[in-house]
């Protein structure tokens, strides 16, 4: 099968990219820059995309058969419409194309979303933090959840905690949200993205990625960057 990847730029997306090149799938990198995209590979296609530019989304869409969005960008304090504005422009075109399945990540931080397994120190202390932080976009992030849940896509909305680079795909645990963890890796996040799409699992489904193998200590949740 074929897909196309927005975002794939960034770190994790770089991950998806290069675990999609070595399980052999078609996969076509959406990016602002293709100049710069490090990744090569028979399988692959970069293609330049702008996420607000509904016509470059359109042509990057055409042809795939399934799409993962990663848009995302680093915490700022100014308003943030990447998530719902690229999403919205993702969804029409993934339409006007018969493309149903769509596979997109968002966060644990998402307003509303409780968590029942973690401490009392996290939830009443430390996650209300996180949410204050990144409170710009995680709101347009809960925006972008409800296009998509109703957009009447085959969707799955994959939500992470804090992200950190780990050095191979572990053994991750994936469930509907709310689990308990404080972490992912973008591996184990990157892996989890493909076998969504590739093996059509929790259609529509917010689920979270949690990782235990190998995590930061507990002050880097407030080092979160960009996805």
């Amino acid at each position: 099968m074929g897909f196309v990847v927005f975002g794939a730029s960034g770190p994790t997306g770089l991950q998806v990219i290069q675990q999609a090149i070595d399980k052999g799938y078609e996969v076509t990198a959406a990016v602002r820059r293709p100049d710069e995209f490090p990744l090569t590979a028979p399988s692959l296609q970069v293609v330049r995309v702008d996420a607000l530019d509904a016509e470059s989304v359109e042509n990057a869409v055409a042809g795939q058969d399934a799409v993962i969005s990663i848009l995302g960008g680093k915490y700022t304090m100014k308003p943030v419409s990447i998530f719902s504005e690229g999403l919205g422009n993702i969804l029409p075109a993934m339409a006007a194309h018969n493309i149903e399945r769509l596979v997109c990540v968002s966060s644990v931080c998402v307003p509303g979303k409780a968590a029942p397994g973690e401490t009392f120190l996290f939830r009443a202390a430390l996650l209300p933090i996180l949410r204050t932080l990144g409170r710009t976009a995680y709101f347009d992030m809960g925006r972008m959840e409800e296009i998509v849940r109703n957009s009447g896509l085959d969707w799955t909305i994959v939500r992470a905690s804090g992200l950190f680079d780990g050095t191979r795909v572990t053994d991750y645990t994936i469930a509907a949200s709310s689990i308990p963890g404080r972490y992912t890796s973008r591996a184990d996040l990157a892996d989890a993205l493909l076998r969504e799409v590739t093996e059509n699992r929790n259609v529509k489904a917010t689920v979270d990625v949690v990782t235990t193998e190998g995590v930061p200590r507990l002050t880097d949740s407030f080092r979160r960057g960009q996805k």
